[in-house]
């Protein structure tokens, strides 16, 4: 693969923004980002202008459950690239396969497959699409009252034993559990599941102001889809929610998508937790990109149509409650700036490096550095997505 040199009106890093830009890539790898007045074009290079467009790191996803007519929980190679080639055309280079809450034995097979496909993602050839970078549980050990969608039959007491059959199921591939720590024996789940490196996500929960911020005290690193199936927020009661958006510690995952969360609650998050701490997440379903009709989500029957309230495409289970979303994260990254006011460069941040950062992964995805893997997207002024590149293969070139 030949040393390529694009160059762009503007780039976003996405910590810093870059006018005149150009970045240097060879081999799938990011060697030098920097202005055009700053850098020597190599001469051996080959030069792609992007003119007025803007460079940007890859969306990542960190909660999706499908997309393209595919439920992730199938736990097959088809699903899982029917997703990666969507989502590669919204932006996003790299996502985090989410299940729901199942029989135990449902689960330990869609865990089983997802570990097998994600495993040997590098190792075959494929086309360019984006790639899977784990498992987020979601599910089962949540609240019956802030479950949503989950099937209440197929809740779990939060147990270490259980919890260990799941990640034994899912090899290596574990990266986030969510909990409502209020449960007996959430304490004890959050502290091994740490232990064993899952990050712990407080979510679907019915937690005080004190459970959760006992739960953020002992590690708990983000908040699942904020507002959404959580304790409400009252002013003697402030709730899990209190906790969320006054500490610091915890980052907080949100659907922007104008149904889940009103846009006014969408600035008082942005307000609450600053561009550092917010991350963009789509929650998408596999009805996600199809016409209205009937799909699945984890074995359930949901149904795609408008909602009555605002008039945008939601999916619901036969019980009229929201499940999941048909969001993508470029439509997710020009609402957040039209609903909430941030600028493109901060809405990037929170589709690309807030998660990247949240997964560890932040010195190789979600920001364009030196040594960086080059994962990119080309984008119009107006934030939407004009070009993808995965490892250096590109959609424009």
């Amino acid at each position: 693969m030949p040393l390529l040199a694009l160059t762009a009106r503007k780039l976003f890093t996405p910590l810093e923004a870059v006018d005149d830009a150009v970045i240097l890539i060879d081999d799938g790898v990011i060697r030098a980002v920097s202005s055009r007045n700053a850098e020597s074009m190599p001469p051996r290079a080959r030069l792609v202008d992007l003119g007025d467009k803007i460079l940007a790191p890859g969306f990542i996803d960190i909660h999706i459950h499908g997309g393209a007519g595919h439920d992730l929980m199938e736990g097959t190679r088809e699903a899982v690239e029917a997703v990666a080639r969507a989502v590669l055309e919204h932006g996003t280079t790299s996502f985090v396969p989410t299940t729901l809450s199942s029989p135990p034995e449902v689960l330990r097979k869609s865990l089983a497959g997802l570990h097998g496909v994600i495993s040997s993602w590098k190792a075959e050839p494929r086309e360019v699409m984006a790639a899977p970078l784990g498992i987020h549980l979601e599910g089962p050990f949540i609240s019956a009252d802030c479950r949503g969608a989950h099937p209440r039959a197929d809740l779990q007491k939060p147990s270490v034993a259980l919890f260990e059959k799941f990640r034994d199921a899912a090899g290596g591939s574990l990266r986030i559990l969510t909990l409502a720590p209020e449960l007996e024996g959430a304490t004890e789940l959050q502290q091994y599941a740490i232990e064993k490196g899952v990050g712990v996500a407080l979510g679907h929960s019915n937690a005080t102001y004190e459970a959760a911020v006992k739960a953020i005290e002992a590690g708990a690193a983000h908040a699942v889809h904020v507002f959404n199936a959580m304790r409400p927020f009252a002013h003697r009661d402030p709730g899990i929610l209190g906790a969320v958006l006054t500490d610091d510690r915890v980052k907080a995952e949100v659907i922007a998508d104008g149904v889940h969360v009103d846009p006014a609650a969408l600035r008082l998050l942005v307000r609450a937790k600053g561009v550092s701490r917010t991350v963009l997440v789509t929650d998408a379903v596999s009805a996600t990109g199809m016409c209205p009709g009937r799909y699945v989500l984890g074995g359930m029957e949901i149904i795609l149509g408008d909602d009555p309230r605002t008039g945008l495409p939601t999916c619901r289970n036969r019980e009229g409650v929201l499940a999941g979303s048909v969001l993508t994260q470029d439509r997710a990254v020009r609402n957040i700036m039209e609903m909430a006011g941030v600028t493109l460069q901060d809405a990037v941040r929170m589709a690309s490096y807030n998660p990247a950062r949240l997964l560890g992964v932040e010195q190789r995805k979600g920001w364009l550095r030196e040594g960086a893997d080059a994962d990119l997207i080309v984008l119009e002024p107006n934030g939407s997505v004009a070009g993808t590149m995965v490892g250096g293969h590109a959609n424009f070139l």
